[in-house]
């Protein structure tokens, strides 16, 4: 057996995720660079491996979370141990992702949009930053859904 029939090659990636991926940096280049909606839109489909994003959703989900960033902010903070700004730009963005996503996509389920925001943080955060990022989105989870958590815990 060859090294490469060994290795097992991953999924390819959904239209979803790659649109999330690209909320990401997008969200990242707002926080960090100060760059506003308009200059992430028109930026995003020059970047490598857009064509094969969830246009809509991308659009969608950073326009919502832009506009939607203080109520976010506000339904994260009591879940974090520190001050929001202090959080680093890529779990701060992945936490209003994830919260935007809960509240405004009901049709996803909730351990979707954690797992994505962990595969993220993983793939663009620091070390442990996948960690305190699940841990965050479960308690949002938990307010923002509760009947949803409630039947996922009862049927374990």
């Amino acid at each position: 057996m060859t090294e490469q029939e060994q290795t097992p090659k991953a999924p390819p990636k959904s239209a979803r995720r790659r649109a999330r991926e690209f909320v990401l940096q997008g969200l990242y280049q707002w926080r960090v660079g100060g760059a506003d909606e308009a200059a992430i839109e028109a930026y995003a489909p020059e970047m490598e491996g857009f064509a094969k994003a969830d246009r809509e959703f991308f659009v969608g989900t950073l326009r919502g979370v832009i506009g939607q960033h203080e109520a976010l902010i506000a339904r994260i903070a009591s879940h974090i141990d520190r001050p929001f700004g202090e959080l680093s730009p890529v779990e701060a963005s992945l936490l209003m992702l994830g919260t935007f996503e809960m509240v405004n996509h009901p049709e996803t389920p909730y351990r979707v949009i954690i797992n994505e925001a962990i595969e993220l943080a993983k793939s663009f955060g620091g070390t442990d930053g996948h960690k305190y990022v699940n841990g965050v989105l479960d308690k949002v989870a938990a307010i923002v859904r509760p009947d949803e958590v409630a039947a996922r815990r009862r049927g374990k």
